[in-house]
Formats: C-alpha cells, sequence, structure tokens
C-alpha cells in the first residue's frame, strides 16, 4: 500500500508551510483525589480572584504566561467576545501573584451545567519550578470541586509545556481522548513574534 505523496512513510501527513500540527489529550477526574502535599511554595504567593478583568490586563498576562507555549485564542478573540466570557459570572479567573506580581494564571469554567472545565493554568517563566505549580493547582482542584460538579477536565497539546501532561496526570487527571489539530502559525499572523516559542520550528510558506 502507497502513500500519495512517495516521500512520505504509510501513516504521516504533510503540514503545509506555515501551519502548526499538535496533538491534543484531554484529561477528566469525576472525584476530587488524594490531596497532593505542596512543596514549600514561597510564602509570598497569593491566589486573587480576577473578577470582570480588564481587556488588556488579562490580555498581558495571558501573553505573559502562555507565549513560550502558543496561546493564542484569546489574542485572537474579538473584544467584545472575550469580554463576554471574563464577565461570566460562571467563569472563575484568579492571578497568582508574587509580592503583588501577576506569576500564574487560573481559569475555570463552570458554563456547562455539573461541569468545570480548567480553560487555562499556567506560570511566567521565572515561576516555575518553585512550587507554585502544585501550589496553583490544588487551589484548581479546591475551586472546582467546590462547584458542586460531577466531571472536571482539561485538554493540553504537545505544544504546551513538555511536563504538562505527565503533571495532570499526577494531580488526578485521566486521558479519555486524543485529536491532532491544525492551525495557522501565530508567529506568521502577528498574533505572537517570530522569536516566540523557539523550540518550535518556523516554516514559512
Amino acid at each position: 500500500m502507497k502513500t500519495d505523496n512517495p516521500l512520505l512513510p504509510l501513516g504521516y501527513s504533510a503540514v503545509p508551510p506555515g501551519k502548526l500540527a499538535t496533538v491534543v489529550t484531554c484529561l477528566e477526574m469525576f472525584a476530587p483525589p488524594p490531596a497532593k502535599p505542596a512543596p514549600a511554595a514561597d510564602p509570598s504567593l497569593a491566589l486573587e480572584h480576577w473578577q470582570s478583568p480588564d481587556i488588556e490586563s488579562y490580555r498581558a498576562l495571558f501573553r505573559a504566561v502562555g507565549e513560550n507555549w502558543m496561546w493564542v485564542s484569546r489574542l485572537a478573540m474579538a473584544d467584545e467576545n472575550l469580554a463576554a466570557i471574563l464577565n461570566d459570572p460562571k467563569v472563575e479567573i484568579h492571578a497568582l501573584t508574587d509580592r503583588g506580581r501577576p506569576v500564574g494564571l487560573l481559569e475555570l469554567d463552570f458554563r456547562q451545567d455539573g461541569e468545570c472545565e480548567l480553560v487555562y493554568f499556567g506560570l511566567v517563566s521565572d515561576a516555575i519550578g518553585k512550587g507554585a505549580g502544585r501550589f496553583l493547582m490544588n487551589k484548581a482542584i479546591e475551586k472546582a470541586w467546590a462547584g458542586p460538579i460531577r466531571r472536571f477536565w482539561v485538554h493540553t497539546c504537545h505544544l504546551d509545556s513538555p511536563q504538562a501532561l505527565q503533571f495532570y496526570q499526577r494531580s488526578g487527571f485521566k486521558p479519555y481522548a486524543t485529536m491532532v489539530e491544525i492551525l495557522d502559525d501565530p508567529r506568521l499572523t502577528g498574533l505572537l513574534p517570530k522569536s516566540a516559542s523557539t523550540q518550535i520550528p518556523l516554516i514559512e510558506p
């Protein structure tokens, strides 16, 4: 059996220049997991409920946390659509701060009855590896299951931190589906600078 493109092995599909392909993994839990002890996090860390943040401040933190991992959806979204999400009472946005400086983003979406989606979860680069991630995840699990809900879920992809998938599984999430996503490279559309995500090859058309 041959492929349409003789240069590609069986099972491979070509990704056009200017596009990115990523494998998305969906994970879920149906009950609060046993509490994971957090390493001794810096006592200066605090989680602040960010009620109806203004778009500019939200996008600044979104970019600071996610630029290296190709977070772009909220940068591309129309202002009015983003404002509707940020002001929805069933969407909880929290900023992790270090001495008042925002260093992490936690976004929980309760708009689906009985469920909570962990929409965004991440830290700025200089906050990684210091116990802040476990601190933030413990807070996320606590707040999600205070819903009350029947299911807590999240999705990640290989454009995220290499540690993300294992971290979610250690936190009690179990994989249940995989998908392949093809998207425009945001470094070529202007959403991100060409210097972003240097670990991901940039192939121009």
